[in-house]
């Protein structure tokens, strides 16, 4: 078991030297564009869901609380579902016409917690009944998920890679593991820095995966796994409301030292179902020696590689009583210097995959062959990022600010 824990940690980075259709489609659909902020403070709020009512379509907000969501014509019912941890949830009416920039506030759910007694539990054993319900509260059959995957690598602040890609997901039932379950690439872009000096980058080796390998609910081997809970301290800390529902909040800390790093976090599991509603959770830095050996595979000869800080961020959303998994989000900041050279240079990657549709009837499995490979990196696989209606009618994470300017940038760059 152990072996297959490293494996799953060490799927991340590699360091190497990197070398430097259009499709349009009738539209069909409307689409509506927005902020969600806080409605007390007025504050941007970042990973908010966005779901059309009655469907499994859905998206986030980006890191500046901005959405954009495309709604097809087909779908008769158009009322948009927005939560988010700790919000009482709202809803949207949307008609036949497109919105644009329209402002979403949320209002803070603190008052259900001062008036909800949550009774005091061993958090450990907490986490093992939510363990023993997976298999019930979790989908039973086959789903093929449609999702929406980005990866950025900064060094220092300016943007050097830019990939994305609408994926197929082939999701076995969680009563099975996930070494069957595939992830397909349908479409993808990317845009690099044409700079001699940003051609040292760091490639994702087996991104998109990422929607497969950080499902923690269903590979237990990254934390829950029973037979390595001893491995964590537990602690249960306040609960909080998700989607209007009380969840416990149990925090967990490594209380052994291994050969491998181990993770700090959070566990959100539902007060009346015992579901795992999110995951989050950083690797452990305590020794820097072991985080390297965990995420790195390889690197140009003669450099240092100086983890700083992995993120991981994994939520699922609730549908008519099952579980399913809804966003995954890996950041990792390093530092990487030359011998001889005085200075280091920070890099930061972040990937991010949102679900935007499902289904379950007449799912048929990727073959191995179709399938994206946990050792390909996206960027060898995609085209360059020209088209600006490359995604037609398909669902994305709306970019910042920051990466549509650093898009201008580096396509003037090309």
């Amino acid at each position: 078991m152990k072996t297959k824990y490293i494996k799953t940690a060490r799927f991340l980075i590699v360091i190497s030297l990197m070398l430097a259709t259009i499709s349009v489609a009738a539209q069909d659909y409307i689409t509506v564009t927005g902020v969600v902020k806080d409605k007390r403070s007025n504050k941007k709020l970042e990973y908010v869901n966005i779901s059309v009512h009655g469907t499994s379509i859905g998206t986030v907000t980006n890191a500046d609380g901005g959405f954009s969501i495309k709604i097809k014509d087909s779908i008769q019912v158009k009322m948009l579902e927005v939560s988010h941890i700790g919000y009482f949830n709202q809803q949207f009416s949307v008609n036949q016409e497109a919105l644009n920039n329209i402002t979403i506030y949320l209002t803070p759910n603190d008052r259900t917690l001062k008036e909800v007694i949550v009774h005091p539990t061993d958090p450990l054993e907490l986490v093992e009944k939510a363990i023993d319900k997976i298999v019930a509260n979790n989908s039973h059959n086959k789903n093929m998920l449609t999702g929406f995957y980005r990866e950025t690598v900064r060094k220092r602040r300016n943007y050097i890679n830019i990939s994305e890609a609408i994926i197929n997901i082939y999701k076995t039932p969680y009563t099975e593991g996930v070494n069957r379950d595939r992830v397909q690439i349908y479409k993808g872009r990317k845009l690099l820095s044409p700079k001699p000096g940003d051609t040292l980058i760091v490639k994702f080796e087996g991104g998109p995966t990422l929607s497969t390998y950080l499902d923690v609910v269903k590979n237990k081997d990254i934390l829950l796994d029973k037979e390595t809970l001893h491995y964590y301290k537990f602690k249960m800390e306040n609960p909080v409301m998700i989607d209007e529902r009380l969840h416990y909040v149990v925090s967990f800390q490594p209380q052994v030292i291994l050969p491998y790093p181990l993770f700090y976090g959070k566990l959100y599991i539902d007060n009346e179902t015992l579901t795992f509603s999110r995951a989050e959770f950083n690797l452990s830095m305590d020794d820097r020696n072991k985080a390297t050996q965990a995420i790195l595979r390889k690197k140009p000869f003669g450099m240092h590689f100086k983890p700083e800080e992995v993120i991981y961020l994994v939520t699922y959303k609730t549908i008519n009583g099952t579980s399913y998994l809804n966003y995954v989000r890996n950041e990792v900041r390093f530092k990487c210097d030359w011998k001889r050279r005085l200075f280091s240079t920070g890099y930061t990657i972040i990937s991010e995959m949102v679900i935007t549709d499902r289904r379950e009837d007449n799912v048929s499995g990727i073959s191995y062959k179709d399938s994206f490979n946990k050792n390909q990196v996206l960027s060898d696989k995609v085209r360059n990022f020209y088209d600006s209606n490359f995604w037609e009618d398909y669902n994305i994470i709306e970019p910042t600010e920051s990466l549509d300017a650093a898009v201008n940038k580096l396509k003037k760059q090309q």
